[in-house]
Formats: structure tokens, sequence, C-alpha cells
């Protein structure tokens, strides 16, 4: 060879090298401009220096913390049994076999194809009055194709493919984070709805104690009848209090059950026993708000989806170049008889160019590249801010409960203090029956109120930890 075909075959090599490393679009990096990089959203909490919160990160199995035995088996239950988790699982399996296909696209295409049969043409499509012989026939091709990429039509479409993978994952996290989330949730308004009917059991057994007394009370002189209808009245209304709440822990019950996969009829009822729901009473691990956009795999979806968004404005820019194809074929076709002879053996090598020189129609389709890439980006920061919201009023839901769990605490001590002076003043005969189930029936009110935010609590608890994405991490 001479020195200036081996030059102009080193510039060649050269110029297919760097147009082999090219990709056209942009590079994907989250934007500066996003949210996400806000000071504001990456700080601590509005309510971080209250003492009912702490700065710990969430931990992953957060409902570990209550050392409820019965919740963790649920919890696990449902992470191997619920039909959402499996529906997720079967996805995100799904992506990764696409993903895998779209990264074959790098690789050259190798077709086979080989057959034979027996025939016979008609002679008079040739205008031939006679009958041609029968043949036996064969064909055997084998076949390569490469696309050179040259512009990063493929890899644009590969990272594609890869950030639609993670978002699909985080798809996954998410529903892990809510399976446990309700579970716990379940379980605690089982628990809770138990809690409120001992106490109203409580009451209404005081109250049906009022009502024979009252009725003694008339039978001796010393009450009339209207005593009687009303006390009467009052155990009438408790006892209407009992079925709505039986109800309402049968279908947490039935909840649970979906939740862990199983029929209603195939839920422990032992469970309708539980008169304690779950509550912690140490400082709740929060963290902040760079943890919580960390840990929230919605914001982690969204911006994988910004991520493909961008990605796929290479791809359409990528159409507006020539996509250079090499390929070759090599095979036999012929009679069987003849196989693998000189006169039945072909081959072939080449090249081809595809471009579409009228560009109207791919520009378009770049400017709708660019627009998903600013709608994936508004969703993003979207996310982000609504994540923010959610950890916020979770926050001041629980704290705002708390503060008035210690006013409703104080007023049921109020109510005890008062009910044992009334059981005094009845000991040394300055006080009749009545004024003591009085003053218990206050004290029971008090502690039915106090019942009802206290089961409201430890729904917030399970509502802060599920806005501050915990959860998941154990997933991986």
């Amino acid at each position: 060879m001479s020195l200036a075909g081996t030059a102009r075959g080193a510039l060649l090599t050269a110029a297919f090298a760097l147009l082999g490393a090219c990709k056209v679009g942009p590079d994907y990096r989250v934007p500066e401009q996003s949210l996400i990089n806000a000071p504001a959203a990456n700080g601590p909490f509005i309510s971080h220096g209250d003492s009912a919160l702490a700065a710990d990160d969430v931990p992953a199995h957060w409902w570990r913390l209550y050392e409820d035995e019965a919740l963790d088996a649920l919890i696990s239950e449902a992470f191997a049994t619920n039909t959402d988790l499996r529906a997720a699982g079967a996805a995100l399996a799904r992506s990764e076999a696409l993903l895998r296909e779209a990264r074959t696209l790098r690789q050259p295409s190798l077709p086979i194809e080989a057959g034979i049969e027996r025939s016979q043409v008609s002679g008079e499509q040739f205008l031939l009055p006679i009958r041609p012989p029968v043949s036996n026939d064969y064909e055997i091709s084998f076949s390569i194709g490469y696309d050179l990429d040259l512009f990063g039509a493929i890899r644009r479409g590969i990272e594609a493919a890869a950030a639609d993978h993670e978002a699909v994952a985080a798809a996954r996290d998410l529903v892990r984070i809510n399976v446990a989330a309700g579970t716990a949730r379940a379980y605690a308004d089982v628990c809770g709805a138990g809690l409120e009917l001992a106490t109203l059991e409580r009451s209404l057994q005081l109250q049906e104690r009022s009502l024979a007394l009252t009725r003694e009370l008339r039978d001796a002189g010393r009450a009339t009848d209207l005593d009687v209808t009303r006390s009467r009245q009052l155990v009438e209304q408790l006892r209407s209090n009992v079925p709505p709440l039986a109800g309402a822990q049968r279908n947490a019950l039935y909840r649970l059950a979906t939740l862990t996969g199983r029929a209603p009829s195939q839920i422990d009822a032992g469970l309708l026993n539980c008169r304690s729901p779950p509550r912690l009473l140490q400082a709740l691990p929060v963290g902040d708000g760079a943890a919580l956009l960390r840990r929230r795999p919605d914001v982690r979806r969204a911006e994988r989806q910004l991520a493909t968004a961008t990605a796929g404005i290479g791809v359409a820019t990528a159409q507006l170049y020539p996509d250079i194809q090499l390929g070759g074929s090599l095979g036999s076709l012929g009679r069987t008889a003849d196989f693998n002879t000189p006169p039945t053996n072909f081959w072939n090598i080449g090249g081809l160019v595809r471009w579409q020189a009228n560009q109207s129609a791919g520009r378009a389709r770049v400017a709708a590249a660019d627009a998903s890439a600013q709608l994936a980006l508004a969703g993003f920061d979207g996310v982000v801010l609504e994540s923010l919201r959610e950890a916020e009023t979770a926050l001041n839901t629980y704290l705002h409960d708390l503060q008035r769990e210690g006013i409703l605490r104080a007023a049921r001590d109020d109510a005890a203090q008062a009910a044992a002076d009334a059981r005094q003043l009845l000991i040394g005969g300055r006080a009749t029956e009545i004024v003591v189930i009085d003053a218990e029936r206050t004290l029971v009110a008090a502690e039915q109120s106090l019942a009802q935010l206290q089961v409201a609590i430890a729904s917030d608890q399970v509502a802060v930890f599920l806005a501050l994405g915990g959860g998941w991490g154990d997933a991986r």
C-alpha cells in the first residue's frame, strides 16, 4: 500500500471513531434551577426544634420502633404477598427485559435463513405447452448488519430506557412504602377501635348503674319517671355507638386482610381483642428536607422521568442526521443436486445511508421532545414541593394533636380527681350515689375523648413516616 493510501485509511479510521463518539442532544444532569437544589428545600423542617422530633434519619424498618411483634409479622407478610407489590415487581422485571432489548441495538444483527422445497412451475406461465420437471430447491443465507450510530440515536435511546427502568424501580419502592404504611394504619385502626370500644363499655356500665339507681329512687319517691326516661335515653345513646365502632374495627380487619394478600375470611379474628394501638412515646426520627428528598421514591421517579425526557431530545435530534449501516450476506441458492457449487453460491457486502432531506417533521419532533423535557421538569419540581408539603403537614398535625393530648389528659385528671372527691363525700354521707355516678360519667367521657385522640395520634405517626418516605430501603 502506498503512503498516500495509508494516510487516507488512517484519516478515515479517525473520522469514523470521532463520529462514533458523537452524541447529539443535551447530556443529562439535574438542572441547577430545579427546586430540589433550592436551599429552602434542603434545610430543617419548620418544626425541627420541637422535643417530640429528633434530627436522626428515618430508619428503613421504621415500624420496628414500635416493638410490636404482631405488627412486624403483618408487614413482613404484606411484603411477601401483597398483590400491588407483586404487580410492581412484575412491572420491574418487564422493564428490565425491555432495557436488555434496547441494549441489543448496539450489537450487530445476525439473521440466518434456510429453506427447502419441492416444486413445479407452470409451463404456460412461460408460454410453453409443456409440463416442466419437478425440482428440489434450497436456500441458505447468513447476513450481518451493523448500525454505526454515528450521531448517538441508539445510545440516547438506551439512556432513555435505562432512566425509565430506574423510574419503574422507584415506583416499586413507592408501592412498598404505601403497603407498609397501609398495613400499620389498618392495624392501628383495629386496635384503636378496640380501645374506644373498651372505653365505651365502661361508660355503658356506669350509665346502666345510674339507670338502675334512678329507678330505685323513683320507686322510693325520690325521683320521677322523667328522670328514668332521661337516664334510659343516655344508655341507649351509648349503646348506639357500639355498632359503628365494631363495624369500623371489622372493616379495618378486612383492609388488613387485603393488604396481606388474604381473603377477609382468612384474617386472624384474634386481632379484634387488641385494645392498645401502636404508639411511639419517644421522639420521632425525621431528618431534614435534604434527607427527605433523597429518600422519597416519588421524587426519584420524577427525576428519572426527567432524565428519560432529556434523552428523548437526543433521539429526536439524531434523526435529523444520516443513518449509516454496514452489512453483508453469504449464502447458497439453487437445486439440491447442485448444493454448494460455484453456480449456486452468492455473497455481497456494502453500506446503506438513510437521510430525510425534508427536515420539517424532524425539527417538529425535536421541539416536541424539548417541550416534553420542560413538562417533566415542571412535574419534577411539583413532586418536590408536594413532598415537602406532605411532610410539613403530617408533622404539624402530629405536633398539634400532641398539644391537644396534653390538654385532654389534664381534663381527664381533673375528672378523675372530681370522681375521687365524690366518692369521699359519699362515704362521709354528704353526697348521693347519683352525684358519684355523674362524676364517674364525666370521667369516662373525658377518657373517651382522650382515647379517640390517642387513636388519631397513632394514625398521625404512621402518616409522618409515610410522608417522610420510610420503608423501602431494605428492598434492595
